[in-house]
């Protein structure tokens, strides 16, 4: 476990250093570290510290937080194929967002599209937390979460049939894609209180999900509450989703693919996966991110585009690895 903690945390480090180095700008590294650090006031500081950085830092907290957040999830419905997006939070959150471009309140105000964001998250896990019940079953809170999804991903196309303006439906697509590029430090500010307190809700629920590997009724002998288990699961999923879908847009498959490629190597336990999962995470999206700038640098790709491409076939794979099993 400490060999693969370290390997994880190296690479991490090596991808952080190199997405600050990469760029359009042909910048040597000495030259763009010492703007980062030191700094003059020039153009070059500017860059670095007001475009590169926070895409950095953001490609490397929604990272950890979409695998973390997907590790956790998997953990307490002991199934691989579950995901963030299961509870239906980055769909409500999308669609604040979305209204928040329809409306204009995006272009009124600086932050109106992430805060718009962040209270349909609110509205969301509030919305599951009610159907789902205090007591209710796992099943209950998936059937909760897909209907919410269900409902929001309705009520977003509708706003797209119903917008007038073609250039706010060609923003709202491209948002919804989920990318990086263009953001600054107060996204980062803004991100980073709730994606926190998301991280130590779902960072302290190790002995509780290895609990539930042995089932409900053997995790509440060992003094396991389940009903408190699942909220704080809710909630922290609820913080890091929409903090996420708030300031980057949708950007999928990193909760389902991380934790799955790494479980074996944890021995599949739901503690040990669930930080190892964050690390996988953060590694994921600073990878992705550094790729969409250098495979089509012209063509602004979008990140939640790339995610996707890559988590589709091996979330395919996985498919065929259960049935594999069964048979």
């Amino acid at each position: 476990m400490s060999r693969l903690t370290l390997l994880l945390v190296v690479t991490l480090v090596g991808l952080f250093v190199t997405s600050l180095l990469t760029g359009p700008a042909d910048i040597g590294i000495g030259e763009s570290l010492t703007a980062l650090f030191v700094g003059d006031g020039g153009p070059l500081t500017l860059v670095m510290r007001e475009i590169r950085l926070p895409r950095v830092v953001l490609a490397l907290i929604i990272g950890a937080s979409l695998g973390l957040a997907g590790a956790a999830m998997q953990g307490y419905l002991r199934n691989p194929l579950a995901e963030p997006g299961l509870i239906g939070v980055s769909g409500t959150a999308a669609l604040g967002a979305v209204l928040a471009i329809h409306t204009g309140l995006s272009a009124a105000f600086a932050f109106g599209l992430p805060l718009a964001a962040l209270t349909g998250a609110l509205l969301g896990v509030l919305l599951v937390m009610t159907l789902a019940g205090p007591r209710g079953t796992s099943l209950t809170l998936i059937l909760a979460g897909i209907a919410v999804s269900a409902l929001a991903a309705a009520l977003t196309s509708l706003v797209l049939n119903l917008s007038p303006n073609p250039f706010a439906a060609n923003e709202i697509v491209f948002w919804m894609m989920g990318s990086l590029a263009d953001r600054s430090m107060a996204h980062v500010w803004l991100a980073l209180p709730f994606t926190l307190v998301g991280w130590i809700l779902l960072g302290t629920l190790g002995r509780g999900l290895d609990a539930l590997t042995l089932g409900e009724d053997a995790a509440r002998a060992m003094g396991i509450q389940i009903t408190r288990l699942r909220l704080q699961l809710v909630v922290g999923t609820a913080c890091v989703v929409g903090a996420g879908t708030a300031v980057a847009g949708a950007i999928g498959f990193v909760g389902l693919v991380v934790p799955h490629i790494l479980r074996p190597l944890v021995g599949a336990h739901p503690s040990r996966l669930l930080w190892a999962s964050a690390l996988g995470g953060a590694i994921m999206l600073l990878a992705a991110d550094i790729a969409v700038r250098v495979v089509l640098p012209a063509r602004d790709l979008k990140l939640g585009v790339l995610t996707a491409l890559v988590g589709a076939p091996l979330f395919l794979h996985l498919i065929l690895k259960l049935r594999k099993e069964r048979i």
